[in-house]
Formats: structure tokens, C-alpha cells, sequence
């Protein structure tokens, strides 16, 4: 059975909580509505930011998850029936601390899932860090993975949520400078070498610089904005187009994740203070892949018993 999802990259300026949602109801009202809807990054946590203080940014938008915004974020996709991943917003913690920190919400109204940007951008974010990589699971069609802006910069990110399993990353993103020139070259990279779908979603000006992108998993650019024009670029990610690259090679010719054989010796990485250890170099799969696009996974391939959960 395929796996296919309606998917909306929505590449908009900032806006209030309203706007936001008014805009988001008219959307969903096409027949060719998606499954899942994605925003740009700080897209409800902007409006003014650049006349305030840090102390009157934090006071205006960081809030707890659980907070006023996050339970108008839970009902707004409860009463669309929609998977709703609203950009990031400002996490305000238990203790004080703020975060950047991606959230997403299910067709219930369930918080399903939440990420805390780890590759701030230094120093003009100010923002605390996080330390776990996220992905989350839709049932019956596949694992998404979640980055934030400056993180596609760094490829051990996308490696390692493609290690976990996942088929589509998001990258959710509020570039406003000539950097976005670099990310749309670096989106592609990490969904070849990974062989992942990418999804990049940027804001539209005067917020950023737009030029969002969805990236299938060899590297072919399936729908992009042209420019910082506000726009709505839907498409449909087909799950199975993973698997189907691994088992099958990019472009028929490169298999990245098969590359190891039993007997290979641990790869030594000094940058890291470790190694790569051929008995737990394949990726997670996603419980919703089909038997027949699953690998045969010689015997060295072997996961510890909690990664293997999901398999």
C-alpha cells in the first residue's frame, strides 16, 4: 500500500496569533487541502521583534508549551482535522530559560511532538540550546524528522534523524539574509546523501527572504517559490521513494547506508572522540514501510534492542 501525504509548505510573513489563523482556515477550505501544514520558523513569535529589547521579546512571546498559545495551537488543529506544524515558537521552561523549539500537533489536538533548536544562530540568537534530536511518527505513512534553520548547516543533524528513521525532514527556517542562497544547496545536499525528503520552508518578506523548497530523497527539486513572494507551495511526499532509493541506489548508482560489510573495523572519528561502528550504521525504519522495500540486513547490522523498538 503507498504511503502518500498531502503536504503544504507555507511560505508567509509573520503574523498575529489571528491573522494566523484565519489564514490557515481559509486554506483549509480547498478541496485539495493537506494532510499536513507547515509554517516558517518564529512565525507567530516576530511581529515588532526588531524595535524590542530581549527582555520585552521574552516577555511578549515566550510562554510554556502548555500555555495560552499552545492550547489555541491544540484546538485550531483539533477543529480543522489538520497535522499542524505552526514554525517554532518561544518555549518559556520551568525554570526560566527560553528556547526556539518546533511543535507539533495532530488532527486531535495532541502536542505529539516538540523540538529545541540545538544550532542557534550565534550571536545574534540568544536563545538557549537543546539536546536531543526529534522525530515524530504518522501513523499509516511515515517518520518525520524535525530541524530548525542554522541546523541544516550542520549535517550531523539530518544524519543522525535519518539514522532514527526518519523519511521527511522539516526544516523550518526565518532567513532574512543573502544565507539563503547557501541553504537551498545545503537542503539538497542532506536529502541526497541521506536519501530523505527535505522540506525547507522559509518566510515570505518583509519577515525573510522565502525561496522555500521540497527536496525528494535523490535530490530533485519537486516544487520551490521563486523568490520572498507569500505563497503556498503544496505537494505530495511519497514515502515509499526512501526505501525505494536504498534498496535501489541514487540514480540506480550510490547505496551511502549499505556501504559497510561484516568484518569492516570501527572507522575512528577523532573530530568526535569516537567512531562509526559498522554493526549500527543502518537507519531505524519506519514502521510503516512495506515488507518488500525493507532491506535484508546481513547479520552484521544489528541495533541495540531499545533503537530497534520501532522496527
Amino acid at each position: 500500500m503507498s504511503r502518500h501525504l498531502r503536504l503544504a509548505l507555507v511560505q508567509a510573513a509573520a503574523e498575529s496569533f489571528d491573522d494566523f489563523a484565519a489564514g490557515l482556515r481559509l486554506r483549509m477550505k480547498s478541496p485539495n487541502a493537506a494532510e499536513l501544514v507547515v509554517y516558517p520558523e518564529l512565525h507567530l513569535c516576530s511581529l515588532g521583534a526588531e524595535t524590542m529589547t530581549e527582555d520585552e521579546y521574552y516577555a511578549e512571546y515566550a510562554e510554556p508549551l502548555d500555555g495560552p498559545r499552545g492550547r489555541a495551537l491544540a484546538g485550531l488543529a483539533r477543529e480543522l482535522g489538520v497535522w499542524l506544524i505552526p514554525g517554532t515558537v518561544l518555549e518559556r521552561d520551568t525554570d526560566g530559560r527560553v528556547f526556539n523549539t518546533a511543535v507539533v500537533y495532530d488532527p486531535d489536538g495532541r502536542l505529539v511532538a516538540r523540538y529545541r533548536k540545538i544550532f542557534t544562530w550565534r550571536p545574534y540568537e540568544p536563545m538557549c540550546v537543546g539536546r536531543e534530536f526529534v522525530v515524530f511518527d504518522m501513523p499509516g505513512t511515515g517518520r518525520i524528522g524535525l530541524s530548525i534553520c542554522y541546523d541544516a548547516w550542520y549535517p550531523e543533524v539530518t544524519r543522525h534523524l535519518a539514522w532514527m528513521g526518519a523519511e521527511l525532514v522539516v526544516n523550518v527556517v526565518q532567513t532574512s539574509t543573502s544565507g539563503r542562497a547557501q541553504e537551498i544547496p545545503v537542503n539538497q545536499a542532506n536529502a541526497i546523501v541521506n536519501q530523505v525528503w527535505v522540506a525547507s520552508v522559509n518566510g515570505a518578506s518583509p519577515t525573510a527572504v522565502g525561496k522555500s523548497l521540497l527536496v525528494d530523497p535523490e535530490g530533485g527539486i519537486r516544487v520551490a517559490a521563486a523568490g520572498t513572494e507569500e505563497t503556498t507551495l503544496l505537494s505530495v511526499v511519497d514515502f515509499d521513494q526512501v526505501a525505494a532509493a536504498r534498496k535501489f541506489g541514487t540514480g540506480g548508482d550510490s547505496w551511502p547506508w549499505d556501504h559497510f560489510r561484516e568484518g569492516d573495523s570501527p572507522l575512528e572519528l577523532p573530530l568526535y572522540n569516537g567512531h562509526i561502528d559498522p554493526a549500527t550504521w543502518r537507519p531505524a525504519i519506519s514502521p510503516e514501510t512495506p515488507a518488500d522495500l525493507r532491506p535484508a540486513a546481513p547479520a552484521v547490522f544489528r541495533r541495540p534492542a531499545a533503537e530497534a523498538a520501532g522496527e
